[in-house]
């Protein structure tokens, strides 16, 4: 394989500045907005030389928030206590506080959005 699998991913939001709100303070970045034919998108920053997909959230009558069903999405940070020390006070929900994964795995935590998704972040530290 050339390449890691997954090159892009979508999270649905239902109100775009909020959730921009929520992961740009959560993670420290900048998030460009912009109208797709109907498609309401935030492009997260992308760094085209590194590894690793980017993605964008995304406002549109088909796309649901949801705390249970899809896919889960593991954010990597380099110490995961500065995004979920972000979240409560961004209006989300620390889910599964950081725990350890085992055998040199590193740490995860879990939460929920400003838009009911559950979302992972995950560090080596």
């Amino acid at each position: 394989m050339e390449h890691n699998m997954v090159g892009w991913f979508e999270i649905p939001v239902t109100d775009m500045e909020r959730a921009k709100q929520f992961y740009e303070t959560v993670f420290d970045i900048s998030i460009s907005v912009h109208d797709l034919g109907g498609f309401q998108m935030g492009w997260f920053p992308a760094a085209h030389d590194k590894n690793g997909a980017t993605g964008s959230l995304v406002k549109h009558e088909m796309y649901k928030p949801s705390a249970t069903a899809g896919p889960l999405l593991y954010f990597s940070c380099a110490d995961l206590d500065t995004e979920l020390g972000r979240v409560e006070a961004s209006g989300g929900t620390v889910l599964r506080p950081k725990s350890e994964i085992g055998d040199g795995h590193g740490f995860m935590a879990l939460l929920t959005d400003t838009e009911g998704n559950r979302i992972a972040l995950h560090s080596q530290k």
